[in-house]
């Protein structure tokens, strides 16, 4: 009898085991097939955010390529392979000038419909500004398109078209800078701070060739940007305040679009934008496409003069065959 009972506390013991075995290797199961569908979605092992964007901490500067002593900052980014190939001071805060309008372009694409006809305030007015500003010469009561302020604020770097497209898109300039700032750090431009969509000189007006390098490649993914900035030249037909119907014509103001500088051979330029203060020095951030229609940005901010400016552009440029 004894005997027997041992058997059956064996046997009972097998059993368990035999249940308990098995029960494991459902639950393994049961936990391969939940992580198999959860924890191996790209939402956990996703590309960090700034997986495809170009990154650098330090200067790299090949020998004898740019004067850097004429210049603040400089910067070359092969966009296609996420790649720094230059870079001189890119995050020194700076004042930005006129470069500022490719976040007010930026906004109004991404927030205003482009055919949307708006109204010239009083405070757009060209004549609110100063004789010595960059005006598209819009006044109070004219009527356009957004899209048409859009090719004055980046061909004729209209002061005025930028107040215009921040108060329709904004309501104020004081809530479009708002917006412009919100933007900046959504893009991780986080040494960026705007009190005004157009660049005029503020202390606190601010940003580093590196922010300016996060905006404008958001920008060169929306098409409206890349087509307006390849613009050379364009008609616009005005309504004033009267019905009469005016015509203007704006210009780009980069000297490659207006044959005032040699093109360079490095790569093609597409477009961007020029700015220039006496707190800035002269500025230009451009997109230029590659032998086999790769992108880059170029930039360069505080040059001591127009000439230097475009001489360094140009020298950076026609360095990047080297780094292909």
């Amino acid at each position: 009898m004894k005997c027997t009972g041992r058997i059956y506390r064996l046997m009972a013991v097998l059993f368990l085991s035999v249940i308990l075995v098995s029960g494991c290797r459902e639950a393994e199961e049961v936990t391969v097939v939940y992580e198999t569908e959860n924890y191996n979605r790209d939402i956990y092992r996703g590309e960090l955010s700034a997986g495809n964007l170009c990154v650098a901490l330090d200067n790299i500067v090949p020998d004898g390529i740019l004067d850097l002593s004429t210049l603040h900052a400089s910067a070359l980014f092969d966009v296609n392979n996420s790649k720094v190939d230059f870079a001189y001071n890119i995050h020194e805060r700076l004042f930005p000038a006129s470069t500022t309008k490719i976040m007010t372009a930026l906004l109004a694409i991404k927030h205003a419909d482009l055919n949307a006809v708006t109204t010239v305030s009083v405070n757009a007015s060209s004549t609110s500004f100063a004789a010595d500003e960059s005006i598209c010469g819009i006044v109070t009561g004219d009527q356009l398109t957004i899209r048409d302020l859009l090719y004055g604020l980046m061909l004729r770097s209209g002061n005025d078209a930028a107040v215009a497209i921040a108060e329709h898109v904004a309501g104020s300039v004081e809530g479009f800078a708002q917006m412009m700032n919100e933007e900046a750090q959504s893009l991780m431009a986080t040494n960026t701070h705007f009190v005004n969509p157009n660049g005029l000189h503020d202390a606190d007006h601010y940003t580093t060739a590196y922010d300016l390098y996060l905006i404008f490649n958001e920008c060169i993914r929306h098409q409206e940007f890349i087509d307006i900035i390849a613009t050379p030249q364009y008609t616009v037909n005005i309504t004033g305040a009267d019905g009469a119907v005016r015509q203007a014509d704006w210009m780009q103001t980069n000297y490659y679009a207006s044959g005032r500088a040699e093109q360079p051979v490095g790569a093609s330029v597409v477009g961007g934008k020029t700015g220039t203060t006496n707190e800035a020095g002269n500025c230009l951030i451009l997109l230029e496409k590659g032998a086999n229609d790769e992108n880059y940005i170029s930039i360069v901010m505080g040059a001591v003069s127009k000439s230097l400016l475009y001489q360094n552009m140009t020298a950076m440029i026609n360095s990047i065959p080297v780094y292909q």
